[in-house]
């Protein structure tokens, strides 16, 4: 089943001469329970795709569908609510509140919505991530991985219909950039959770389900034949 859908979507920035066309006509499909990467060298505009993807930020021109909503016919209210409930974000440098401590940035998306945390799965997810013993330490007593761990547990406290997760890997060791990849991947298989990742390492993509590129704002599907992390395991 279809979970997002972007038609002839366009991103531009500045006019006339000083035009920047950021995101050019992407039209794209993701299926409930994908693992999606889409690969981009610095400057491809794959940061403003995933942001209009999420709901961040509102397109020029185009449709976002996420479980059929097309987003942005929603007012800011109704959007932020929206984005806040039914997708999950990653970003590179973690974005944790430093005066909060582990449990409390991880129920912070439910804080914000007014809504009483299911401890089950705050639980649950502090068990899978390896978090149990962290639950009252700042963020400045966790390592990089540990505190993106947190920030996963953050995105899927509310078990979003999306989970996208920009360059999740690129502040990290290669040890710790494997365990999220690791984390990531069973949580696509534990929770069928729809994750679309953006990154510039083909290497890292490759583990996804399917692969997408984008250049000068154009997406595209990777023709390259590879075989899947989901693969190589069964």
């Amino acid at each position: 089943m279809e979970i997002l859908r972007t038609e002839h979507l366009y991103k531009r920035y500045g006019r006339g001469n000083n035009e920047v066309v950021a995101v050019n006509d992407a039209n794209l499909s993701v299926e409930q329970g994908e693992f999606v990467a889409i690969v981009g060298s610095s400057g491809s505009g794959k940061s403003s795709l995933m942001h209009m993807l999420g709901g961040v930020d509102r397109p020029t021109s185009g449709q976002v569908y996420i479980e059929g909503n097309d987003i942005y016919k929603m007012d800011d209210d109704k959007l932020a609510i929206f984005r806040r409930r039914q997708v999950g974000l990653i970003y590179q440098f973690y974005n944790l509140i430093p005066v909060l401590n582990v449990e409390e940035n991880i129920l912070l998306p439910c804080e914000l919505d007014g809504r009483k945390a299911d401890r089950e799965i705050l639980l649950e997810l502090a068990e899978h991530l390896g978090l149990q013993k962290r639950m009252k330490h700042l963020p400045n007593e966790l390592s990089g991985g540990q505190q993106q761990r947190v920030a996963i547990a953050r995105a899927l406290i509310t078990r979003p219909a999306i989970l996208l997760a920009d360059e999740p890997t690129g502040n990290l060791d290669s040890r710790a950039s494997g365990e999220i990849m690791e984390l990531l991947k069973e949580a696509n298989r534990r929770y069928k959770q729809t994750i679309i990742m953006i990154t510039h390492n083909l290497e890292l993509a490759k583990q996804a389900d399917r692969v997408m590129s984008i250049e000068d704002g154009c997406v595209s599907v990777k023709s390259e034949p590879w075989s899947t992390g989901r693969g190589e395991e069964a």
